[in-house]
């Protein structure tokens, strides 16, 4: 179907958002769509919604690093060519804030080493314009089981969580059992391991029905208590952020 232009339309209604993040819909996959051309945007727009995707937008570069870095997505489409900050610089910030999230690049720039430039960059597939929509759904429902089926461990440094089993493991020690909450907050810190979360970010996310920021304060002695001192680090002044065990 050569770009996609023509294919179907799809509703704008529901909890779309073409500017910010929007809280989050539980039965729908979350997709950030970088994308400075306005027609494809739309076109791309349109059908995602229509294929149960709750989408956020941006044109630039600078915009969808931005969008990247303080939301959750569950996959990311990003064009290689962006205004402001260029798709591959996104991708190699995104990486080196640890941000995980899948991305799939779309470029007109389709030789093999231009797919091989992106692909160091960090993204997990790489689709040339014009393409095919089926294919374009196809490699997406790719990328999200892949993300899927990794997505229940995460790295530490010098170990690894088991969201499944809420298990600690590092070399030479006996796996360690955490609580729910435990394991939230840990979880929470893995999933961008260079970002410095406030205390007041912490509460919100993993203590939304708590009312004091000791709560976060608790919860990392906590995992100090059953990890080591060093596994959650303090910023002064700022927060909290991944340690090491």
């Amino acid at each position: 179907m050569g770009d996609g232009k023509g294919a179907r339309q799809g509703s704008a209604d529901g909890p779309i958002s073409s500017g910010g993040v929007p809280s989050r819909h539980p039965d729908l996959a979350r997709l950030l769509l970088v994308e400075d051309d306005p027609q494809l945007r739309r076109m791309l727009h349109d059908l995602l919604v229509e294929e149960n995707y709750q989408v956020s937008e941006a044109s630039d570069g600078q915009r969808g690093l931005h969008l990247a870095l303080t939301g959750e997505f569950d996959v990311i489409i990003l064009d290689r060519r962006l205004p402001v900050v260029d798709g591959l610089d996104v991708l190699t910030r995104l990486r080196e804030r640890g941000v995980i999230t899948p991305v799939l690049v779309l470029s007109a720039l389709g030789n093999p080493s231009h797919r091989v430039e992106g692909l160091d960059a960090g993204a997990e597939d790489y689709l040339s314009k014009p393409f095919d929509v089926e294919e374009l759904l196809a490699r997406l429902r790719s990328l999200r089981r892949r993300h899927l089926d990794t997505a229940r461990s995460l790295p530490l440094r010098a170990g690894r969580l088991d969201l499944d089993t809420r298990l600690v493991y590092a070399d030479g020690a006996e796996p360690v059992r955490l609580s729910e909450r435990e394991c939230s907050l840990l979880a929470t810190l893995a999933g961008r391991p260079g970002q410095v979360y406030p205390r007041r970010d912490l509460l919100a996310i993993v203590f939304p029905d708590a009312e004091s920021e000791i709560v976060v304060d608790t919860y990392v002695h906590y995992l100090r208590r059953k990890l080591g001192r060093h596994i959650v680090a303090t910023v002064r002044g700022r927060g909290y952020q991944l340690g090491r065990l």
